[in-house]
């Protein structure tokens, strides 16, 4: 009886100060709070820890974690199909850098199975690494790249690759950031794969800032609460201790904690600064906002804020893709799927500018195809990318953003008419809006078709048709014709180029892998 009426206690009191800090009054120059607010947080975690029987009934089941699995695998995702260009000769999508299908799919493969098909979006695996496009020039946020060769797996065909590379950006000369650490400590998070992972992966990130910028924590279980508030990131020592006292316990109060660090983000937004909530989960939102439509509704106005979002998944089992690619894709952000230390190192080392900082938003790309050249044509990938004719000119539209430095690839396979060399294939037009702006700009060139044979294109192109045979390997797609993983290995290897950080040779480990698995 005193062990309850003292759990008792610690919970009414957690709630009245988290209550505080959801009204906006809690004070960070007031460290006797703060010590409070971690402290009391830390004692409720340890008795959630104790009294697992009191809250087993809150969590999901392991045969209702088994049938999520199942009715992932069974999803049904369509391909784009081929297209007439003389019947609909227009192509519209957002853009995507999100490459956390790739990662995704290496950690389920190196686990020693296949992943399911419907796990794989193209466009996921093919921007997961980067392409040697030249730097933007003059004031544009982004260059253009473009070639076209014949198809790999069907010769009669052409693939048209585009290309898009963001400006580089120089960390010690970015703008200061105001950033929101939103971390799911729930039960479901206590995997080595998860909460453990997650650490290390937010001290990479911590060591890259500095004094300037500001980082706030919040956490969430069966409640959300602040226990770091805005700290220096000088002050790597406190932000680092808070992250390490965190532990896994209780149910999954997702939409409660995104409201919660949006809070945060908006009360000490940088008018001139980078300001993102950063969220970190399996993705297991199942009390509060626990339906994807619900989440998305509450992502959607969030944006409005002008706060971006970055999103991490950790984990396997119950993991929940498709609602951690939904909260990106919603909310101005990017999506990152981390299975090991190396993958945190790419995201928070490397390629930490494009992972934190936008240069360019609601990125849509359009190819209006000529009908005189082009009989059909298909877009590899970004089946839930798509837009209408019209929502390319509507600024009310949403659509995907570019990290500084980061590139994006798009890829089409067309079939062409008779005796087209040289002949325009189409226009290529690509709308964008400044991280903060609301109207939009347009950038439009003409797509020539080309007489090069694939064995003749650059690196880039073939590196990235063999991603994309990769990813249709694992579908098992039906226009892959007799393309095989032998094909893909060949041509990886053929492309392979300087690769100085070996995600490439990583990739071709991963082909090497895979041909090894009972299909």
């Amino acid at each position: 009886m005193k062990k309850m009426l003292k759990f008792a206690a610690v919970y009414f009191i957690t709630i009245g100060l988290f209550s505080c800090n959801n009204s906006g009054e809690h004070r960070t120059s007031s460290d006797g709070i703060e010590k409070k607010v971690e402290t009391e947080y830390a004692k409720e975690e340890n008795y959630r820890s104790e009294e697992k029987k009191e809250v087993s009934s809150q969590k999901k089941s392991d045969e209702e974690y088994s049938r999520q699995i199942d009715d992932q695998k069974k999803a049904e995702f369509l391909e784009n199909p081929f297209m007439a260009a003389s019947k609909s000769s227009t192509s519209t999508f957002s853009i995507d850098v999100d490459n956390a299908s790739y990662t995704y799919a290496r950690s389920i493969i190196n686990n020693g199975s296949m992943p399911a098909p419907a796990m794989i979006r193209t466009e996921e695996f093919i921007n997961y690494f980067d392409y040697t496009y030249p730097q933007p020039k003059g004031n544009l946020p982004f260059s253009v790249y473009q070639e076209v060769a014949n198809c790999p797996w069907k010769e009669s065909n052409k693939l048209v690759h585009i290309g898009l590379q963001g400006k580089n950006m120089d960390n010690q000369k970015r703008k200061n950031a105001n950033l929101v650490f939103l971390i799911d400590v729930s039960g479901s998070m206590q995997d080595e794969s998860k909460l453990p992972l997650l650490k290390k992966s937010f001290e990479i990130l911590v060591k890259e800032l500095g004094e300037e910028d500001k980082i706030s924590m919040v956490v969430y279980a069966g409640a959300a609460g602040l226990v770091l508030p805005p700290t220096s990131g000088a002050n790597k020592a406190k932000i680092l201790n808070t992250l390490n006292n965190l532990t896994a316990g209780g149910s999954t109060a997702g939409g409660e904690g995104l409201r919660l660090a949006y809070q945060i983000a908006e009360k000490n937004k940088l008018t001139n600064g980078n300001n993102r909530v950063i969220i970190a989960s399996d993705g297991d939102f199942n009390v509060g906002e626990s339906s994807d439509e619900a989440m998305q509704t509450l992502i959607e106005e969030k944006r409005k804020s002008g706060i971006f979002i970055t999103v991490l998944g950790f984990g396997q089992g119950n993991y929940q893709d498709n609602k951690m690619e939904t909260i990106a894709n919603k909310g101005n952000g990017n999506y990152y799927y981390i299975d090991n230390v190396s993958e945190a190192k790419k995201v928070f080392g490397t390629g930490l500018t494009g992972t934190l900082f936008t240069i360019a938003k609601d990125v849509k790309i359009q190819v209006e195809f000529n009908p005189a050249v082009v009989k059909t044509y298909r877009l590899l990938g970004y089946e839930n990318r798509m837009l209408n004719k019209e929502d390319f000119e509507d600024d009310k539209k949403d659509a995907g953003e570019i990290g500084a430095g980061h590139s994006v690839t798009a890829i089409y396979e067309v079939e062409l008419h008779q005796n087209t060399n040289n002949a325009k294939i189409g226009e290529l037009r690509m709308r964008y809006k400044a991280p903060q702006g609301e109207n939009s700009l347009l950038i439009s060139e003409n797509i020539l078709n080309d007489t090069q044979k694939f064995e003749e294109s650059s690196h880039n192109f073939k590196f990235s048709a063999a991603v994309a045979g990769f990813a249709m390997c694992l579908r098992n797609s039906k226009y892959k014709e007799n393309f095989s993983l032998n094909d893909v290995l060949r041509i990886g290897k053929a492309s392979k180029g300087k690769d100085i950080y070996n995600y490439r040779g990583n990739f071709l480990d991963l082909v090497i892998k895979t041909l090894s698995l009972p299909k």
